[in-house]
């Protein structure tokens, strides 16, 4: 028991805000990244990669995964490592830690993919600055983003 099932998020990203996460993000940190091809995790870093962000795997069972260096842990990745968004990929009950890391690491944005949210989680994140998406698949909003014609200037 005590196990945190998914929230339905109470408050979460609009359009324009998540528009502009992903225009000014460079970085992203997976976490729960695997290494196995078939998994959602490696789909959307692979599309993610493939479309110039640099992903930086968290997984303490592998070592490599897309030919970048695999971190146990968000604490782990190197200082000089500027983290712009932390996708998690791990079960409800791990997001309040991975939140707790992204928080100290200083990124900018927690995003919790397509079936996952954690309101408290999330609230904590706001209160210390972070934007947050739950339960978005960032590779289907990444796809909708580039495909929106720019706004008018």
């Amino acid at each position: 028991m005590g196990e945190q099932t998914c929230d339905l998020p109470l408050s979460n990203a609009s359009d324009a805000e998540i528009d502009a996460i992903l225009a000014g993000a460079r970085t992203i940190a997976v976490v729960g990244l695997s290494d196995k091809p078939d998994r959602e995790s490696h789909k959307v870093a692979r599309y993610l990669q493939a479309h110039g962000y640099r992903i930086i795997p968290v997984n303490p069972a592998v070592a490599q995964v897309l030919g970048e260096r695999s971190f146990r842990d968000l604490a782990s990745i190197p200082k000089e490592i500027a983290i712009d968004i932390v996708d998690i990929f791990r079960r409800p009950e791990f997001i309040p830690t991975v939140v707790d890391g992204a928080i100290a690491r200083g990124a900018r944005t927690v995003w919790m993919q397509l079936g996952l949210a954690h309101n408290a989680a999330a609230e904590k994140a706001r209160a210390a600055g972070l934007a947050v998406v739950m339960n978005r698949c960032m590779k289907i909003e990444h796809a909708r983003w580039s495909a929106r014609p720019p706004a008018p200037a």
